[in-house]
């Protein structure tokens, strides 16, 4: 059991738990997750690692209520306990020093997009962090990055916070004042598509962190699985991460349906 260290309210149905989890907080690195459950029959839900304190033994987890398990989780108050939790799991992202990246996330894709962000200006590269979300209330850990990031332009559907657009056009407006050697993409599955679409126009090396079904987390059920340059791949042990120009985002899309009648 993981004891809930403290917990607080990001947005209306987003909230952020420090957890600890010392095994977890020393081993993981960004792009990791974890998966969780609470109660014996509890669902297990995949979630990536949003920061972590080795001092400390714990994690930070972003989690969105957008069913039932999620909400169970979220009405758990800071000194109580997560029932099970398993991690690191997946493959860290690959961490160099590129030249200038942009990081491009969509809700609460900013939870995953932080750590990678900041590992990539301590790398030495130039970062321009692009947050988008319907509404002002929906940008999330703003302050977080712009405590390290070169620059954080921020696109809300509605104009009620930063500039009105979608992310693709904040993108965009980098790509044309200046050379992009890398992008990364988190977010929404449509968001990660067209952002992909973008970038490939303007032949920019492309990585989308992928947030498919995922059960078992071990590669042995393949309810993770994509197409990925045209071969079949599984998310948990050979992503989340992969080069966003060769993914198969309909494919993706229409997964992710499988369950929505039930939610």
């Amino acid at each position: 059991m993981n004891k809930i260290v403290s917990k607080e309210a990001l947005s209306a149905n987003v909230m952020k738990f420090v957890v600890e989890a010392p095994l977890i907080a020393k081993s993981g690195k960004p792009g990791h997750f974890i998966i969780l459950k609470t109660g014996k029959f509890g669902e297990r839900i995949p979630l990536t690692i949003a920061d972590s304190n080795i001092q400390d033994g714990t994690i930070t987890l972003i989690i969105q209520q957008v069913g039932k398990s999620t909400r169970k989780i979220c009405a758990l108050d800071a000194g109580g306990y997560i029932d099970d939790m398993v991690g690191p799991l997946g493959k860290a992202t690959h961490i160099e020093r590129f030249g200038t990246v942009v990081c491009a996330c969509g809700g609460v894709g900013t939870a995953p997009m932080y750590p990678i962000a900041r590992a990539m200006k301590q790398a030495g590269n130039k970062v321009i962090v692009v947050l988008a979300a319907r509404n002002r209330a929906l940008i999330l850990m703003e302050q977080e990055m712009r405590n390290f990031a070169d620059e954080v332009i921020i696109m809300t559907d509605d104009g009620s916070y930063g500039q009105k657009g979608l992310v693709t056009q904040g993108i965009e407006q980098v790509i044309n004042r200046e050379k992009v050697n890398l992008c990364v993409t988190i977010g929404p599955a449509v968001m990660m598509k067209f952002v992909s679409l973008l970038t490939k126009r303007y032949e920019i090396p492309t990585v989308a962190s992928l947030n498919t079904i995922m059960v078992d987390g071990t590669g042995m059920c393949g309810a993770c699985r994509v197409t990925v340059g045209g071969k079949t791949r599984f998310v948990c042990v050979d992503g989340p991460e992969f080069d966003a120009h060769l993914v198969d985002f309909d494919e993706m899309m229409m997964r992710l349906g499988a369950y929505r009648d039930y939610e």
